[in-house]
């Protein structure tokens, strides 16, 4: 009997043991966005965690650190060409820090509605930019997710291009964000999204500019009477993967890895579509004005920078981009 319990305890140790090396054997990839863990672009990127250990056998996990928890957009961006995070969500003006054409998408009023902006995703031109942005930074840009429309938030409606003159409003800290407000006479003002809400609480700014969803996770409306649906700019994530990561992958993880965040780019696009369709009913249940603005004249003067002195591509590509049908 004795015997028995010292095999049960050599084979629970090596047990035991095994499974440490299991652990010490798989990858646990950083993944780290801005955004709050109620949104979709959260939850999607925490259930690819294990849809990655099964699609490596357990080579790879994921851990997604939100809310600025690794730093801020610029901070994360930095991070992936250090290897002190593996992947991100970033707007494509932070991108187009490192490469400026793959800013393109992110610029006001580039594109139509959001069926031009999806099939400008699925493009041989954004091929070509996220192989571009390759070859500037040594990272990888493996997905896109939609990340909705950006509307003006105030303290007062906003109607007309005029309404905006002189608005002290907050933007992220990208030149090409400055583009909206300035076509409209606004003073735009980068500070980091993290400290938007107390910005707007304090009236450091007098407004700020975001979609639908992420004025109801980040709860601006608390602190702002007016949702104005100037639609300014039709909006997407990049979901990038550092060069340092994806070069010590072997092709078949790497293969698998893209495949994940492509499915969780789309999970994450579907329920912001179905928050957008929807969260213009419930603001206004919580006592917040939705306008209903006519964007032609917005539009009309926004497109006149469009290719100016902020622009960060060629004729060529702008041309390409809006013979997209």
């Amino acid at each position: 009997m004795k015997y028995l319990k010292q095999c049960l305890a050599v084979s629970a140790a090596m047990g035991v043991a095994l499974s440490a090396q299991a652990a010490a054997a798989e990858t646990v990839l950083k993944f780290a966005h801005v955004y709050e863990e109620s949104e979709p672009y959260h939850t999607c990127a925490v259930a690819a965690s294990d849809k990655l250990k099964d699609a490596t056998e357990d080579r790879y996990s994921i851990e997604v650190f939100p809310a600025s928890s690794l730093g801020k957009e610029v901070d994360i961006n930095e991070g992936l060409g250090l290897g002190t995070v593996d992947i991100i969500y970033t707007g494509q003006l932070f991108a187009g820090r490192a490469y400026g054409p793959i800013a393109i998408g992110g610029a006001p009023y580039m594109f139509r509605d959001y069926d031009h902006w999806d099939k400008y995703r699925n493009s041989d031109l954004f091929k070509e930019l996220a192989e571009g942005y390759r070859e500037a930074t040594g990272n990888h840009i493996v997905a896109t997710t939609y990340y909705g429309q950006r509307h003006v938030t105030s303290n007062k409606p906003i109607l007309k291009p005029e309404d905006m003159a002189g608005m002290k409003i907050r933007v992220p800290n990208a030149p090409l964000y400055m583009m909206f407000p300035k076509a409209v006479g606004a003073n735009p003002t980068p500070i980091a999204f993290a400290e938007v809400y107390l910005a707007l609480q304090q009236g450091t700014v007098d407004g700020q500019e975001n979609p639908l969803p992420t004025i109801q996770a980040k709860k601006f409306y608390e602190v702002q009477s007016n949702i104005n649906l100037t639609a300014h700019i039709n909006d997407a994530l990049l979901t990038i993967v550092g060069g340092p990561t994806w070069d010590q992958m072997e092709e078949a993880d790497r293969t698998a890895l893209t495949e994940v965040l492509t499915e969780t780019a789309d999970c994450a696009t579907s329920q912001v579509r179905e928050k957008e369709a929807e969260l213009a009913a419930w603001f206004e249940e919580q006592g917040v004005t939705v306008n209903k603005v006519d964007i032609t004249p917005f539009r009309e003067a926004t497109m006149k920078l469009h290719n100016g002195p902020d622009a960060t591509w060629d004729q060529e590509t702008y041309d390409r981009l809006q013979a997209i049908k």
